[in-house]
């Protein structure tokens, strides 16, 4: 048995002596030796990705390390959910998350452990599947903290609830594990914390934003009528191309003339589709649309006028009552914004700053990205809620970007290929932290 495989074991399965405060070397130290096995299974959840609400292998991996460390663990909750508790005296309640799901993306990343799995995706294409988002460093990192805090439990007192997510990306995980019964099968939470990896930050720094810290979001379709006909007699026609192509541009002025500039807002078109062929008008253009809000007021301005502003040009282009266009909101694919409580964020900035210093624990601002985490705060608001990130983006390569974030891949990105020893590791140590100070004696 080699020295550091020796220094692993006796990690996992040791309780660590720390004082109240958790001395910092030692629980580095701790989370050091553990990764060798920590990063032996982000190799393999990275090269074995699953589609969002099909995680199978996954959550049937997870379930089993965490009984091993000595949780009750109940599985396919909301699906395919694990749900995994340790009570420990009196005290409050954590519910600490990470997302099991990958995305329909091909990988290019060129890693040895790189994801060569197809699977097919709910579009009826059949595609490749990576863990372009991560979720595959979140995974790693909530087992590493729950080796970390099942050592420690001298350390504090109460309840951990670590859950698995599933269907992080399409939406709808979050809901689904609530509509289960998280918050009634289990014990509730006055605590619910997570992080997100970040290719918008360097590897292992830390960004807390408190308040809304990720946006609405709404998928929108709008089938815009016509009546077709030859392309040499458009008169004898009403081009829906150019109906939609006037609603494209007029929803612009929801956010640059409808919208307050102090309240964020996104309108973009991200499909537009119509005809067959050079001299046919097609009846028909079929646009598709992903609109940003934080406040339930922004949302429901952009969205009335979406609905306005498709109807109001139908009208100005002559268009009959029966072929009015249709906007359909898709609501099951709606994401909340995320709102961090700002109690909770500011003790976990305090906390991170103390212990990683000034330069490796920052505040960032909101992004107009979306996390079905926001669902956990919104199902009963006298939670205390955090995500925080987790920069992901390798060191030389950021310095070499001069920092900036967009000659770099983002997330999504089939490069997207993060600096993963130091998320896991920094993510490992900052959900350990913040475990052990919500929870500690007394």
């Amino acid at each position: 048995m080699t020295k550091t495989l020796l220094l692993a074991l006796t990690a996992m399965t040791l309780p660590i002596a720390l004082p109240a405060t958790a001395n910092a070397a030692a629980l580095r130290d701790a989370i050091r030796a553990d990764m060798p096995q920590l990063m032996t299974l982000y190799r393999d959840l990275h090269a074995n990705p699953e589609l969002s609400m099909a995680e199978v292998r996954t959550p049937a991996k997870l379930a089993a390390e965490a009984r091993k460390l000595g949780f009750t663990v109940t599985e396919h909750v909301g699906k395919t959910g694990v749900v995994a508790v340790m009570k420990n005296g009196p005290g409050p309640v954590l519910l600490l998350r990470a997302d099991m799901d990958a995305l329909p993306v091909v990988e290019q990343t060129g890693l040895p452990f790189a994801s060569k799995v197809r699977a097919m995706a709910r579009s009826g294409v059949e595609t490749g599947v990576m863990h372009a988002c991560g979720h595959d460093t979140h995974m790693t990192s909530w087992l590493g903290t729950a080796r970390r805090l099942a050592a420690m439990k001298d350390q504090w007192s109460g309840t951990l609830v670590m859950i698995l997510q599933p269907g992080e990306e399409t939406g709808e995980g979050a809901k689904a594990m609530l509509d289960d019964g998280l918050y009634t099968r289990f014990p509730k939470p006055d605590y619910v914390l997570a992080f997100h990896d970040a290719a918008a930050l360097p590897a292992g720094v830390i960004g807390v934003t408190s308040g809304y810290a990720l946006a609405n979001v709404d998928s929108v379709d709008i089938s815009v009528k016509g009546v077709g006909g030859h392309g040499a007699y458009p008169q004898t026609t009403k081009d829906p191309i150019v109906l939609a192509a006037r609603i494209v541009t007029t929803l612009q002025t929801l956010v640059s003339r409808e919208n307050d500039p102090a309240n964020p807002a996104v309108v973009t078109v991200g499909s537009f589709h119509a005809g067959t062929k050079h001299n046919i008008i097609s009846d028909e253009a079929k646009l598709q649309l992903t609109v940003r809000s934080y406040t339930p007021a922004v949302r429901t301005l952009l969205l009335d006028g979406i609905r306005r502003i498709a109807r109001g040009e139908a009208i100005a282009a002559g268009m009959p009552e029966d072929r009015m266009p249709v906007v359909t909101i898709r609501d099951a694919e709606f994401t909340p914004s995320t709102f961090n409580t700002e109690k909770l964020s500011a003790r976990a900035l305090a906390l991170f700053t103390e212990h990683f210093g000034p330069e490796r624990a920052i505040k960032t601002p909101a992004v107009m990205g979306g996390e079905d985490f926001s669902r956990f705060w919104l199902a009963d608001k006298r939670v205390e809620s955090l995500i925080f990130w987790v920069g992901g983006t390798p060191r030389a390569k950021w310095d070499a970007a001069g920092g900036d974030a967009s000659k770099l891949p983002s997330l999504h990105s089939p490069l997207w290929a993060p600096d993963a020893d130091a998320v896991i590791s920094t993510a490992t140590e900052a959900l350990t932290l913040t475990a052990l100070d919500i929870l500690k004696k007394g």
